[in-house]
């Protein structure tokens, strides 16, 4: 046998703490609301040929110290630039609908603001998940609440988004019957994270929100074609 090619002993790598590593530099830090009205521009495979337009929500500071847009999709408050499906969503990039300009990266205004914020409100960890900030909805997201397959859906407004020290943002909602002044307000004792009551949470613009309230036929077919394979999950 030949003789090793290195003096040092050979290492073993735990891919499973590098993969949990890379995940904690991806965690969210700090939220800024978009104010000015840029969009996320992305494609699907129906129509290959045009390219649509959705409000950035808010921009999120990372561990990393990378800065991401922020749009709400499907079930959760997604990274624009992670939206890869060309069934359901391929990014794009940016766009100022001022301009027309179309860009690959969040704008540096939103980095300086991130940064300082949070180098100014710079959170100690501990070993209990806390509440680090609230942004309240500006787009009218409505979130399509489910609890069980065979129960009937709930469509209900989301009033903000609540960012938490691991790194989680949750929807928030509300119960109407517990609120005591109007209009509802973060902070109101009535609000509540999404997940906390419901199993499966959609999110949706407010215009296809209002379809599916005013069930619209070909939006509602749209739907059920959405939620019938998490039924199907859910019944194995």
């Amino acid at each position: 046998m030949g003789a090793s090619l290195s003096p040092r002993s050979a290492q073993v790598i735990d891919l499973e703490t590098v993969r949990q590593r890379q995940q904690a530099q991806k965690c969210l830090i700090r939220l800024a609301p978009e104010l000015d009205g840029l969009e996320m521009v992305y494609q699907l495979a129906a129509s290959p040929d045009t390219y649509y337009g959705l409000p950035v929500l808010a921009w999120g500071l990372q561990e990393n110290g990378n800065v991401i847009g922020l749009v709400p999709w499907m079930e959760t408050l997604a990274a624009c630039h992670e939206l890869d499906s060309h069934e359901n969503g391929l990014f794009i990039g940016y766009r100022d609908p001022e301009t027309e300009e179309i860009f690959d990266l969040p704008p540096d205004h939103k980095y300086e603001e991130l940064t300082a914020s949070a180098s100014y409100f710079e959170y100690e960890s501990s070993g209990e998940v806390t509440l680090i900030q609230q942004l309240p909805d500006t787009l009218g997201t409505h979130a399509l609440c489910m609890n069980h397959p065979n129960a009937p859906w709930n469509m209900k407004q989301v009033y903000g988004w609540r960012l938490y020290s691991d790194g989680s943002v949750e929807a928030v909602l509300a119960d109407e019957q517990q609120a005591t002044m109007t209009p509802i307000l973060l902070g109101d004792k009535c609000l509540y994270d999404a997940h906390s009551r419901h199993r499966t949470v959609y999110f949706f613009q407010r215009h296809i929100a209002s379809r599916i309230m005013d069930e619209d036929p070909a939006t509602l077919e749209a739907l059920a074609m959405m939620v019938v394979p998490n039924k199907e999950d859910d019944l194995k």
